[in-house]
């Protein structure tokens, strides 16, 4: 398969996922599921031990096809299952997907990014990679703080000589912060704007 038809298959995979989404929102937001917080924490308890793993594979998914952005995924974490489980698991799905875009990258290399990303999102980090450990300090703080494009980071770092203990222990010591920080802030905001819509 050429490199363009490959470009051409993940785009429209993308877009097919995109397009999935919104209709499950506008679904969501017909049924009264994305405006009432009650209502919708009740249809995902409906789901039974279901819903959490069905988050968790979402949370994953995403992180290896990001079609939405991750700090979205947080927020929806946070309003289904309360503070601490929806934390649990934006934590376990997005641990498990950045593994495994790492090793997808490990065994596709570098063109795989230009199939993912933009050329400019490519270029403005390309530098990072000149030196290794470098690098693993630079990647460490763009996941430790949550500013940097983490998905793509996690390609990145799959085509760089990064040993898998060390991507492995940057990513579980380093997520913990970053996603409580984005759920935080997001959950504070989706309060006010419901409040406001409310």
């Amino acid at each position: 398969m050429s490199r363009g038809v490959e470009k051409t298959a993940l785009q429209a995979a993308s877009l097919f996922g995109l397009i999935l989404c919104v209709l499950t929102g506008i679904w969501a937001w017909q049924a009264g599921l994305l405006t009432s917080q009650e209502r919708l924490q009740a249809f995902v308890a409906s789901c039974g031990a279901a819903g959490g793993l069905l988050f968790v594979a979402f949370q994953m998914v995403q992180v290896v096809v990001p079609v939405l952005p991750g700090g979205l995924g947080c927020l929806v974490g946070v309003v289904l299952f309360g503070p601490v489980m929806g934390f649990v698991y934006n934590y376990v799905g997005i641990c498990i997907g950045s593994l495994l875009a790492f090793a997808v990258a490990r065994n596709c290399g570098r063109p795989l990014l230009s199939l993912l990303f933009s050329e400019k999102l490519i270029a403005k980090y390309s530098d990072w990679t000149e030196r290794n450990d470098r690098f693993a300090r630079l990647f460490a703080l763009a996941i430790f703080f949550p500013v940097a494009p983490d998905d793509f980071l996690c390609y990145l770092a799959g085509t760089t000589s990064m040993t898998w203990r060390r991507f492995t222990t940057i990513i579980l010591l380093g997520k913990p912060l970053s996603i409580a920080l984005y759920s935080l802030g997001l959950t504070v905001l989706f309060q006010q704007i419901t409040g406001w819509l409310g």
